[in-house]
């Protein structure tokens, strides 16, 4: 697993975006989670192409909270099937990436 990581979901309201935000941040999951949208989303879904508004929610955090951040995302979600999408950070500002890691901790 990469050190650092960026992690995006969706979800279909602004109010559960934040919501989801806000509890990984709060368990220390995460060191910050930024709500964008609506964004327009075309899927398929039971056999059927869908479109849907929804929100982005992207998460910052420490590679080793991954698993914990995860569980915590299918759990707090209310899709069946929530997107759940973990990108490696190549490179960052240090100062940042430090601030990440001591948000991430767990105390």
């Amino acid at each position: 697993m990469a050190e650092w990581l960026t992690v995006l979901t969706t979800t279909d309201s602004r109010d559960k975006a934040l919501a989801l935000a806000r509890g990984a941040v709060e368990a220390r999951l995460a060191a910050c989670a930024q709500v964008g949208g609506p964004v327009t989303s075309v899927y398929r879904w039971e056999g059927e192409t869908q479109t849907a508004q929804e929100w982005q929610v992207v998460f910052k955090t420490a590679g080793a909270r991954y698993e914990e951040l995860e569980a915590h995302l299918e759990a707090a979600h209310d899709y069946e099937t929530p997107e759940i999408i973990a990108t490696a950070v190549a490179r960052g500002s240090e100062r940042y990436l430090a601030w990440v890691g001591e948000e991430t901790a767990g105390l």
